[in-house]
């Protein structure tokens, strides 16, 4: 009998879905409609949003490249004189940005990143209430967070230097090591940041001059305790001995975040 009601729930489920997302394109491919029709949009759920394009989802979520930060604190400190913690490292300039700005459209995000409005946002699940009985097992589930923490955590995790054999955190080590990333990592993990969201050669090259390139997303604007467990992709020269900490780590990015190859037409 559960299993029927199940079945009944979600045929019901995606008849709404189908009968919201009916008539709510406009012909440039964008979303029109009030606002109840758009919010159950197919394009908000599995599998449409991931083929999502940018213009579609700013063409009702515009405002968030349109905000910008106060120009006083609340307690009445002027943005000016105020450092905030992104800019910290010398890899960002200008002032003070807003959240999606500062991954979308600012100097250092159109220089080394790629990022989609669906890199991070994978849409919604209508069902809010947690599992019951909990199922660990389902990490694409997160309980009303508009992105998986796991998103965030691959470019704002702690820098794991005990697991790379560094004496101390990288900013009282780096004088060590000449202050250059590359010294070690010309010949270590040389098969890096190929996925989608990325410019690798820009990152490559930006890395030479700068190391605070390479820090500010491993450790230098961290926002967790913890590392990400990056996949431990193959490169020439590999060690066949895998350090006891890598030994469960795959060997591929996630396949959304692989670069596609588009074929050649036959």
């Amino acid at each position: 009998m559960k299993l029927e009601a199940q079945i009944i729930f979600s045929t019901l489920l995606f008849a709404v879905l189908v009968m919201a997302g009916n008539g709510v394109y406009a012909a440039d491919g964008t979303i029109k409609g009030d606002y109840e029709r758009a919010r159950w949009h197919l394009i908000h759920f599995k599998p449409a949003i991931d083929d999502a394009t940018d213009e579609q989802c700013l063409s009702c979520h515009g405002e968030i490249l349109d905000r910008k930060v106060r120009e006083k604190s609340p307690a009445g400190v002027d943005a000016t004189n105020a450092t905030a913690w992104y800019q910290t490292l010398s890899s960002y300039s200008g002032q003070q940005d807003t959240f999606h700005r500062r991954h979308l459209v600012t100097p250092l995000a159109k220089k080394v990143m790629d990022l989609k409005c669906n890199t991070c946002h994978q849409g919604n699940d209508p069902r809010e209430a947690a599992f019951i009985p909990p199922d660990p097992s389902n990490t694409d589930f997160t309980l009303r967070k508009a992105v998986n923490p796991e998103t965030c955590l691959m470019c704002h995790g702690a820098s794991p230097y005990k697991l790379m054999g560094l004496p101390s955190p990288w900013p009282e080590s780096r004088s060590m090591f000449q202050e250059n990333c590359l010294l070690c990592h010309t010949g270590i993990r040389t098969t890096r940041h190929q996925v989608n969201f990325l410019k690798a050669d820009a990152i490559e090259a930006a890395g030479k001059e700068d190391s605070d390139v390479c820090f500010g997303c491993h450790g230098g604007r961290q926002w967790y305790r913890i590392s990400y467990p990056y996949p431990r992709h193959a490169w020439k020269g590999m060690a066949k001995d895998i350090p006891d900490w890598a030994k469960d780590r795959p060997t591929e990015s996630e396949s959304r975040f692989k670069i596609k190859i588009k074929q050649a037409a036959k």
